[in-house]
């Protein structure tokens, strides 16, 4: 069993639990997810299966889909809804969309992010989570994130009491913390905030149209096999140049060979295909010059 298995992960489920669960239902043991989601986020979840998991990096290292809701009026030491409020600026006034988009303009592009205390980022070999747990602050090493695009979107916003609520549509880099992203919006808007919900719609190629609940792949293994749930392999890849080789190449790039460069290839790392189907992930050879080596064979 080879192949993508595009998972909708329930709220309440951490990522580890869903590998484990599918693990279970699928009944094998080589099953790696694609990019960590917190147990109370919603949404997109690719598992890699089989010898898929041999692109779990290269499907993990591409742009996510979130929709998120960003509430101003206090902060969380969490940086959302699950955390203990540590501070309070109350909305007196409705702010405008003119206003929210404009703001939300300005994170657009490479943008630098701190990541929240409660996030797996390790520094010294310890998570920061841990150090949160033990009520210990430590210095936290920023990152660059690439912001695609941002905007507002459906519901209206909305003022209820001492805050007020509304909701964007981000396209990001792997590594972005949208937690953080909230908190800053609203820090730019003049206001502490979190974030109030999030769904992740999209990694890479694979939406949440193409995805499956656990029901739906429970009833599917309990009436056939799950083998027809699985995505191919290249559709974990889209995001990649792809090199189409004949039917006389095929077997020297499953031995691993070493080609010359084919000339429309300048990307670092690429795919090799042959009739739609992935026969390796290849890169410019590091140490020749106008050569190509593989990276990954399938």
């Amino acid at each position: 069993m080879d192949g993508i298995l595009p998972l909708w992960k329930p709220k309440g489920f951490t990522s580890h639990d869903c590998v484990s669960k599918a693990r279970g239902m699928l009944k094998t043991k080589k099953v790696g997810h694609t990019g960590t989601l917190d147990p109370e986020v919603e949404g997109v979840l690719p598992l890699c299966i089989g010898k898929a998991t041999k692109i779990v990096p290269f499907l993990t290292d591409t742009d996510k889909v979130y929709e998120a809701s960003v509430t101003l009026g206090y902060a969380t030491d969490t940086e959302d809804a699950t955390g203990a409020t540590v501070e309070k600026t109350p909305v007196n006034e409705r702010i405008s969309k003119e206003t929210i988009n404009e703001v939300l303009g300005t994170f657009q592009g490479w943008i630098t992010q701190t990541p929240p205390m409660y996030s797996a980022v390790k520094v010294n070999g310890k998570k920061l989570y841990e150090y949160a747990r033990e009520g210990m602050e430590v210095e936290r090493p920023s990152r660059e994130v690439h912001i695609k695009d941002i905007k507002l979107m459906q519901p209206e916003p909305k003022q209820e009491g001492d805050t007020f609520t509304f909701s964007f549509r981000v396209i990001c880099s792997k590594g972005t913390y949208v937690r953080t992203l909230c908190v800053d919006i609203g820090r730019a808007l003049g206001y502490a905030a979190h974030m109030s919900t999030l769904v992740r719609t999209q990694t890479a190629d694979i939406t949440k149209e193409d995805c499956y609940t656990f029901d739906e792949i429970q009833q599917v293994v309990d009436e056939s096999s799950g083998e027809q749930l699985l995505l191919p392999l290249s559709r974990g890849l889209a995001h990649m140049v792809s090199w189409e080789v004949d039917d006389e190449q095929v077997e020297k790039i499953k031995h691993g060979q070493v080609f010359e460069k084919p000339p429309h290839i300048h990307e670092e790392q690429f795919t090799v295909m042959n009739a739609g189907e992935v026969l390796a992930i290849y890169q410019q050879h590091p140490r020749k010059t106008g050569l190509i080596k593989p990276v990954r064979v399938f």
